[in-house]
């Protein structure tokens, strides 16, 4: 048994870390405000009950697509995530390594290709003779 690649560690340590943050994010505000209101939470995490869905749902992806996808979640949520750190919404400094450590594990990852498996010929019938 093979040790799982980069993307696959990533993709379910990462769902699994910001359905967890979603989660707690609304014991500590669950207001469905203005994107620009949210409050801190455990040392600088921003929360409000939008980001708090976006931390869900981008886990929850994370968790169902961690043996089928990885690489693909772990390059898309790098990106998102690496481009809404830099525009400055969200946690910036959760946001920033969410997303450079997505994008090191879809470029530490080799793309898998399907294997061509080679088709035998199929065996013809006999043919009868006139």
């Amino acid at each position: 048994m093979e040790p799982p690649n980069p993307a696959r560690l990533y993709t379910a340590a990462v769902g699994a870390l910001l359905v967890v943050l979603g989660i707690v994010g609304f014991f500590y505000d669950a207001s469905f405000g203005s994107l620009d209101h949210y409050e801190e939470a455990l040392g600088g995490l921003q929360v409000n009950g939008w980001i708090n869905l976006f931390y869900v749902a981008t886990g929850a992806i994370g968790v169902l697509v961690a043996g089928a996808s990885s690489r693909g979640y772990a390059l898309a949520v790098g990106l998102v995530y690496t481009g809404l750190a830099i525009v400055g919404w969200g946690s910036g400094w959760l946001f920033m390594a969410i997303g450079v450590l997505g994008l090191a594990a879809a470029l530490g990852t080799p793309r898998t290709r399907s294997k061509s498996r080679k088709l035998k010929p199929r065996a013809q019938p006999a043919r009868k003779r006139a």
